[in-house]
């Protein structure tokens, strides 16, 4: 496979993940220089949903705003991710900690949380799962919009200089 490659991570791939996928991949379309030189896609640390659709609301509110995440379906990370990813973003601690429990230890991409490309060292996408109702769907798209814009100028400056 060519291109710098992203996967985003979180637990169940089917609503912070799978965001992040679409909203990155939707993002790129007004950026075709950098897109040409990148991959992207999700999975999740457990294997709950394979196969499955995001959820209903992460799709519903994310449509709402022009993305289109009908096509996404879960899978989950494994330890062939590390070797075809050079940009592996967690949605949460947990999911990092998952994570380097089964990084190899050749594995020099860059490893860490998506929210730092938003300027918000270390903090977490929320699991709207734990949150009320629709807002915590809300909430992640909002958060996953800024890490995304903060992570295409990253790509940019680093692969385009």
């Amino acid at each position: 496979m060519s291109g710098v490659g992203i996967l985003f991570v979180c637990l169940g791939n089917i609503c912070r993940s799978p965001t992040a996928e679409g909203v990155f991949a939707a993002k790129l379309t007004e950026h075709a220089d950098l897109a040409a030189r990148l991959r992207v896609d999700s999975a999740g640390t457990a294997a709950y949903h394979l196969g499955n659709p995001p959820d209903s609301r992460s799709t519903a509110i994310a449509a709402r705003r022009g993305y289109d995440l009908s096509t996404l379906r879960a899978r989950a990370v494994g330890r062939e991710d590390f070797a075809r990813f050079r940009y592996i973003l967690a949605m949460d601690r947990q999911n990092l900690g998952n994570l380097k429990a089964i990084r190899p230890a050749g594995f020099d991409g860059h490893l860490g949380m998506f929210l730092d490309f938003a300027g918000m060292r270390g903090a977490e996408v929320p699991d709207p799962y734990y949150t009320s109702g629709d807002r915590g769907f809300e909430e992640v798209l909002d958060l996953v919009e800024a890490a995304a814009d903060g992570l295409i100028g990253h790509l940019r400056r680093e692969l385009l200089g």
